[in-house]
């Protein structure tokens, strides 16, 4: 109801005839509804995302808070195939393995050693200088 509520960008009284409001206890200034990082106004045409009580546009949430992929590191859009290896998510191109660089495909066998992704040609290889330093164990 205008005239009682707080706004939660502004902490002020809100007595606008509009308000904007974000989950269920949540009420905004139409002005004061922006994204924390960029900025740009959130209204009813866009989607809003919220954490730790800071509104986001949905392009800056991605990026802060979003699944990143495990090799190059970077989000992924909502268009994105991917891979998976345990905890771990992965483009498809950057889905390869780290001796050879050989894209693996789905069915393909592979290792997952620490971080890297070995393809099955490759895994049975002991790491660099694994050799020298005497036999694996089991």
């Amino acid at each position: 109801r205008p005239g009682l509520a707080l706004c939660a960008g502004c902490g002020g009284r809100i007595q606008d005839p509009f308000l904007l409001r974000v989950s269920p206890d949540l009420e905004w200034h139409v002005a004061c509804l922006k994204c924390a990082e960029c900025g740009q106004p959130l209204d009813e045409t866009c989607t809003c995302f919220l954490r730790d009580g800071k509104a986001y546009c949905k392009r800056d949430y991605s990026r802060l808070f979003g699944i990143k992929c495990a090799q190059c590191r970077a989000a992924f859009s909502s268009s994105d195939l991917v891979m998976r290896a345990r905890d771990h998510v992965y483009h498809l191109e950057c889905f390869r393995c780290a001796a050879c660089g050989r894209q693996l495909l789905p069915g393909d066998q592979f290792c997952l050693r620490e971080r890297d992704l070995l393809c099955r040609a490759d895994h049975g290889s002991p790491p660099d200088g694994a050799a020298a330093r005497g036999p694996r164990s089991p």
